[in-house]
């Protein structure tokens, strides 16, 4: 009666177990599927970059110095976001060098479209206004994945911080993920409005 007792008492912890594994790598892979939305996002925008500087290349032509520091800014975010690929998905390292990428690529593309507005044939090109189109919108989609990874690494490094699963998730060989945050120090400054 003992032995069966004991057999019982092992099999709830077992199932116990089991269940808290299954649920902490459910979530650890939808953190993978909601980072790999992101990266899908990036690369469009990484994509399009060139084709604006090339469409804006004979009406900017003096503004090389912005045209080459938007170029080097895509060309790093582009290498930081090809080496958290490598790593096998998003660390707290690989996230924080993307996370300075993004902000110099912010900045950078900031700076441009300042100029842009001082070309007013370049504001009337076609193709110009078209590729802004797409690139707001691809912005707007980044801005989406990065909230639906923020909330889903939110809720796996919830999990795991939670009884009783913090009593297993390091023994199962989960750890804690990094959010994706753009610092960006201009944006959290006031407007400032001169009339």
């Amino acid at each position: 009666m003992t032995w069966l007792i004991i057999f019982g008492i092992i099999a709830v912890l077992a199932i116990w177990g089991v269940g808290i594994y299954n649920s902490l790598v459910g979530l650890r892979n939808a953190v993978k599927n909601a980072w790999s939305q992101i990266d899908v996002q990036l690369q469009r925008r990484y994509d399009l970059i060139p084709n604006l500087i090339e469409s804006v290349k004979g009406y900017m032509a003096h503004e090389r110095g912005t045209l080459e520091a938007v170029i080097n800014a895509r060309n790093q975010a582009a290498t930081a976001r090809q080496s958290l690929a490598q790593a096998g998905g998003p660390t707290a390292e690989s996230i924080k060098t993307l996370m300075g990428a993004e902000t110099a690529l912010k900045g950078a593309m900031g700076n441009f479209f300042a100029l842009a507005e001082n070309y007013p044939q370049l504001k009337a090109n076609e193709n110009m206004r078209m590729l802004q189109d797409e690139l707001a919108a691809t912005e707007s989609q980044i801005a989406f994945a990065r909230q639906g990874y923020n909330n889903t690494a939110m809720a796996y490094n919830n999990a795991q911080q939670q009884f009783p699963a913090v009593l297993l998730a390091s023994t199962f060989g989960h750890q804690p993920v990094e959010m994706f945050e753009v610092q960006e120090q201009e944006a959290r400054k006031a407007v400032k409005v001169q009339f």
